[in-house]
């Protein structure tokens, strides 16, 4: 008892100070750029308050930014999260898996269409959900066990980023600009259009992972536990992975497909936090919102490269990351002293 009170302390004082750290970032991204401003006099733009020019700059052209930013972060861990958990696997994410993969391959080919680009999270949803569906069509027919999946998501990921390469190849000059740098990950140009119609979706999809974690603490005792607890365990997988995918394939849709997000983040809250709980997920969220936040920071601050996309930044964190885990997962024996 006192252990998981200890936990519970632990993981509530995190979330406090990681809120706080997301104001703080918040306010430091609003008030810096090419028009410099006051700290208090940025938040007070935010909500319509103080210099008319402050509060264009901060309204128009930051604001949406850091929103999306906030917004995908929190959305791409908590489905992260979930994906691991579902498929018991702690390389799986919407990036490995294939989703991400999707979600480019839905955008591109709007763009090659010409369409608004206000339809981008649409698309995105689409292409994230037809790499769902063919993860679970192989998988079915070769009857591949949940913890396996992640070899066949590799293999639709690989698939689909080639088809969206061939695209961008073959799009003229000003289209394959646009979309190679969609496709690496970039909150550039973000309009309230966008933060409104994702913002939302994302919102309401994880406050519906909330709902039901139950059901995945439920299923991580095992299908025939499940079962015996009322708990029809395919429907239930079904319905998170769903979910899952709807979350990252909109998040995708917002910021394009940032790696490492939702990989990395569920394993430093485990870390950090312990086993899995309704409030370790509000942590892993927030540590999302603030690492997809602090990338773009560095991206537009700290770098002496203009233009990059946060995409670069968190795969380049991200990369050494895999590394170590597919290391420490390896499970390779350990040679013994004759």
């Amino acid at each position: 008892m006192n252990a998981v009170h200890t936990r519970r302390r632990r993981t509530l004082l995190l979330c406090a100070a990681l809120a706080a750290g997301l104001v703080l970032l918040t306010g430091l991204a609003l008030s810096t750029g090419q028009v410099e401003m006051p700290f208090t006099d940025a938040l007070r733009a935010l909500v319509g308050l103080g210099d008319a020019g402050d509060v264009l700059v901060v309204q128009e052209f930051r604001a949406p930014r850091v929103i999306s930013a906030l917004i995908a972060g929190a959305g791409l861990a908590v489905a992260g999260s979930v994906l691991q958990r579902l498929f018991r696997n702690p390389l799986a994410s919407p990036d490995v898996i294939g989703v991400t993969g999707g979600a480019s391959f839905g955008a591109v080919v709007l763009l090659a269409t010409g369409a608004s680009q206000a339809l981008i999270p649409l698309a995105a949803l689409g292409g994230g959900v037809l790499a769902a569906a063919l993860l679970g069509g192989f998988a079915w027919r070769s009857r591949m066990a949940v913890s396996r999946l992640v070899l066949v998501g590799l293999a639709v990921q690989a698939g689909l980023a080639a088809a969206v390469n061939l695209m961008i190849v073959r799009f003229p000059a000003e289209l394959a600009t646009s979309a190679l740098q969609w496709t690496t990950g970039s909150l550039y140009g973000r309009t309230w259009t966008e933060v409104r119609v994702g913002g939302t979706a994302i919102a309401l999809t994880v406050a519906a992972v909330f709902l039901l974690h139950r059901q995945v603490s439920v299923l991580d005792l095992g299908d025939d536990s499940a079962g015996g607890l009322g708990l029809d365990p395919n429907r239930a997988r079904l319905g998170l992975l769903l979910l899952a995918v709807v979350l990252a394939s909109l998040a995708a849709g917002l910021t394009g497909p940032v790696a490492f997000v939702a990989l990395a983040v569920p394993h430093l809250v485990r870390f950090l936090a312990g086993p899995p709980t309704p409030a370790t997920l509000a942590l892993t969220a927030l540590t999302g919102a603030v690492l997809l936040l602090g990338a773009d920071h560095v991206v537009l601050h700290l770098l002496p490269v203009h233009g990059l996309p946060v995409g670069a930044v968190t795969a380049t964190l991200g990369a050494p990351w895999l590394l170590v885990l597919m290391i420490r997962r390896s499970g390779l024996p350990q040679r013994r002293e004759s």
